[in-house]
Order: C-alpha cells, then structure tokens, then sequence
C-alpha cells in the first residue's frame, strides 16, 4: 500500500523539500490546528510537523501513524512516550542551524554590549544634532573583549557561540546543570555562573527541568548590568520578571528570538515593554536561506531512511 505523508504546516518551512525516493502520496497544509489534525491525518502513515502540537490523545485517534517527522529541532510539542507506547517513530532535524543561530545569538549580544538600539533611539530623536560635543554620550558602551560569556546549554550551538566568542576575546564558560550537587569537569556551577556572567546566553531545551530556568531569584543573582540572550525557547524565562529586572536596572539588557507562546497573538510582557535595552526579534535565528535548505534536505532524508529501514534521527 502506498504510503501517505502529510504536512500539516508547510508554511512554516518556505523552502523547496527535495523529493521523497519511493512511491507515495503527498498532501500539505499551509497551517493546521491541533483540532483539524485528526481529520486532516485520519490516514496518515507519515506526518511531517514543525510547531503543530501532537499530544497522547491526538495520536490515540491517528492508528495509521507510524512516523512524526519534525521539521526541527526542538520536540517538546511532541508527546514522544505517547508515540513510543503507539509504535510511532519520532525523529527530528539536527545540527542544521548550529552556526545561524550563533551568529543570531552573537548578533544581539553584541548590538546590547554596544547599547546600538539606545544609540538608534537617540539618532532619530534628534539628540545628536543638539549635542554640544562632536558625538552623543548616551548609554553605557561594552567591550566583548575581556568579558565573560555564560553559556547554559553545551551541544553544536552552544559550541558554536563559544568559538565565536573566543574569537572575539571573551572568556567563556558553561554553566553545570541548575541544582546539581556535582559540578563536571569543564562546567562551572549555575549559581557561580550568574554571578560571574557578563552575558548569559541561554542554548538549552525546554523540558519539565528547564522551564523558568531563569526566574526573578536568578536574574537578582545575575550580575549587575550583565545581558540575557535567549535564542533557544521561550519558556525558560520568566517574562514578566524579566521585564521588572531590565525596568530596575538589575539587567543590562537582554535580547530573546522566542516567546513563552507563539505567535504572541494575545501580547507579552516583552512586546509592551518597549524599552531601549531590549531587542525582540520574530524566531527568525534559525531562517537563514542556508539553514533553511539543509534542514529541508534532512527531513527529506530522516523520512527517505525510515522508509528504507536505515538509520535516522530517531527520539523514541
């Protein structure tokens, strides 16, 4: 019987996705709701999915199912132990942004270190052009050489954000675990981490262990004046505390690529806050035109092994 895949939020990659090497059926949706999949998946014996949230009973109602194929990463939409009890393989894409989403990552902290949206602000003001001296002293300004970067989260973008770090001057450490009695060799303890950090950058996944990993205890134990960067997922930090921590002056400054819920439809604390010292950009680290053509090549490529009974990137 020929198998049929199903996309059910193309829109989320618009990338081409190289063809799949075997007989098959192929239906796409721009955009699904977790209550159209069971009508739209009915028969489905592949799903590719990128955000759309699959949960135990969803996929009780899906007995055709037997691949959830991610096109990302990050899983934690996915009730993987549900699939693993149903016999549904899991796999995702990996490694294909290390490198974007370091550079995003290194983007905002080095426009915050430098304070360029403060500076922006001032320029289109007209203060500038009111200065009594040939430049504007506004916002305090950083040098990345010499400072220290705490990376919570050690895999390909983490070590990716290091090397450029490195590169740049800095001193560079990774933060052991949030509670753990041991601290590993090459790990500093997450509490000394804070303190010691003049960015905090935060590479990790968002699990029942890392949600409010930074919350208002751990932005007081941050360094005074130090930089939050969150490329990873919104869920690890408290907004609303982040907001009271940059408004008191406990913070520098912090720059996020994700939101607690996206797309931020009903608003967020970040996007009312409208502060000099706080970039916001739309989850876009990740959406380079070559990031993007590798993890389309993959996820062809994870679906193609399965199919052929090889191996490919699987959770469960």
């Amino acid at each position: 019987m020929i198998p049929h895949i199903v996309f059910v939020d193309r829109d989320s990659l618009p990338v081409p996705v190289p063809a799949f090497g075997f007989p098959h059926r192929y239906t796409e949706y721009a955009a699904s709701t977790p209550a159209q999949l069971i009508e739209r998946c009915h028969d489905a014996d592949i799903i590719i999915s990128n955000k759309v949230p699959f949960t135990a009973q969803t996929l009780a109602a899906l007995p055709a199912l037997k691949l959830l194929a991610i096109a990302a990463t990050g899983y934690n939409h996915i009730d993987v132990e549900a699939c693993r009890r149903q016999g549904v393989a899991v796999c995702n894409v990996r490694h294909y942004g290390d490198e974007t989403v370091a550079e995003h990552a290194f983007m905002l902290m080095m426009a915050l270190m430098r304070n360029l949206p403060a500076y922006q602000r001032d320029v289109a003001a007209g203060v500038w052009q009111n200065a009594a001296q040939f430049c504007h002293f506004g916002a305090p300004i950083r040098d990345l050489q010499g400072a220290t970067l705490g990376i919570v989260g050690s895999g390909g973008i983490g070590q990716a954000m290091a090397q450029r770090a490195r590169a740049f001057g800095m001193t560079v450490l990774f933060a052991e675990r949030k509670g753990a009695a041991v601290v590993r060799d090459g790990y500093t303890g997450f509490d000394a981490l804070l303190a010691r950090a003049d960015v905090l950058s935060l590479h990790c996944p968002l699990n029942d262990e890392t949600r409010n990993l930074i919350a208002q205890p751990e932005l007081m134990a941050m360094k005074p004046g130090a930089v939050l960067i969150n490329t990873a997922r919104g869920g690890l930090v408290d907004e609303e505390a982040l907001v009271a921590a940059l408004k008191f002056g406990q913070l520098g400054g912090a720059g996020f690529d994700v939101l607690s819920v996206e797309p931020p439809r009903d608003g967020n604390p970040l996007l009312k806050a409208r502060l000099p010292h706080l970039i916001v950009t739309p989850h876009v680290g990740w959406a380079s035109a070559e990031a993007m053509a590798r993890l389309a090549a993959q996820l062809s490529g994870n679906i193609n092994a399965w199919h052929a009974g090889e191996r490919c990137n699987r959770l469960d």
